[in-house]
């Protein structure tokens, strides 16, 4: 049996593709890959294919005054 091994830890609140939708059932949504989901979009990407997401890029923070 191959067991997958637990994914690098990729923090999707900080990635450009994710939001939060309106529907309380479904409150994660990844721009990126197309959908919304109950878990965390990395989480849900790495149990259906087992490899992190490919499509992560990192939010570049608003310049401060």
């Amino acid at each position: 049996m191959d067991q997958k091994k637990a994914p690098p830890r990729i923090d999707c609140r900080r990635c450009v593709h994710f939001y939060v939708t309106w529907d309380k059932n479904m409150p994660f949504g990844c721009r990126g890959h197309g959908f919304k989901s109950a878990q965390i979009p990395s989480q849900v990407v790495f149990a259906s294919s087992g490899t992190a997401c490919l499509l992560y890029r990192l939010k570049v923070p608003p310049k401060q005054p």
